[in-house]
């Protein structure tokens, strides 16, 4: 540990020493879409142990930062966990996947554009917008997975749709999704994921687990969002971000700090020193 790492970290050794551990990626390793240099270089340090790394994110294989899947290429992360739990793969290809039904598909649609919502579908190549406007085309221009095809989900593979509110009124709370197979899953108070009801992080990492041939209760999981409640509850140890969601909070096993008071290394240092003692 460098001299500025050890004066900005009051370590806090955790109970537990996990075989396997999920990290989410926005707000837990990265700020911005950006992983915090201190994160990357602790990430390289736990990689040389017996550890298995795993990233578990909401995020599409599609859209996964550059510099997480060049860690994930360099071999410090053994999988990824990304769509919610609905994709799962490592460097030999797809551990796992679940993509919607045609039928679970055209539904979604059919209620985002009842409401008249801007709404995407997810391929593990794609982001297919329904619908076209300056702001898609924008995002168009900066992300060359992203597309505008509204029929995208009727020919192709996809596992989940992410829909934008307008503002705090228009949430779909009115829509019983469970009636369809389906939920929402807030990601922000403007936006959401639509999944199958059985869709979670949770689903995704009892995957790589078994693939790995590590019981789930010997496994950590680090998060800061509604998106990774069902995966705090299914792995042995939990740590919340200590700006995370209060709801998450709740569930978890230890509240460290945030990416900038060095969060991620009060906890995972310890294990350094337990795997080179």
């Amino acid at each position: 540990m460098t001299q500025t790492l050890a004066t900005a970290v009051n370590l806090s050794p955790v109970p537990f020493t996990p075989k396997i551990i999920f990290f989410d990626i926005d707000d837990t390793l990265s700020r911005g879409g950006v992983i915090a240099p201190h994160n990357k270089t602790t990430l390289k340090r736990l990689s040389n142990t017996d550890i298995k790394l795993v990233i578990a994110t909401g995020r599409s294989k599609s859209i996964i930062p550059e510099d997480i899947l060049g860690l994930f290429e360099a071999g410090v992360f053994d999988a990824i966990v990304c769509t919610n739990g609905q994709y799962s793969f490592d460097k030999k290809g797809i551990i796992s996947h679940y993509p919607l039904t045609l039928q679970q598909a055209a539904k979604i649609d059919e209620l985002c554009r009842q409401d008249h919502l801007i709404h995407k579908f997810d391929s593990d190549t794609h982001l297919a917008w329904a619908n076209d406007n300056e702001q898609i085309r924008a995002f168009i221009a900066s992300n060359p997975s992203s597309i505008i095809d509204p029929n995208y989900y009727k020919s192709n593979p996809v596992y989940q749709c992410s829909v934008f509110f307008k503002d705090d009124e228009k949430r779909m709370q009115e829509v019983d999704f469970a009636k369809f197979g389906l939920k929402l899953v807030h990601w922000h108070q403007i936006g959401g994921d639509i999944l199958p009801i059985d869709a979670s992080k949770e689903r995704g990492v009892r995957d790589v687990c078994q693939h790995f041939d590590i019981d789930i209760s010997e496994a950590m999981a680090i998060g800061d969002g509604f998106n990774d409640l069902e995966m705090f509850d299914a792995v042995g140890y939990a740590i919340a971000m200590g700006d995370g969601q209060p709801a998450l909070q709740q569930r978890a096993d230890f509240i460290t700090g945030s990416i900038e008071e060095y969060g991620l290394q009060q906890v995972l240092h310890p294990l350094l020193e337990i795997e080179n003692s």
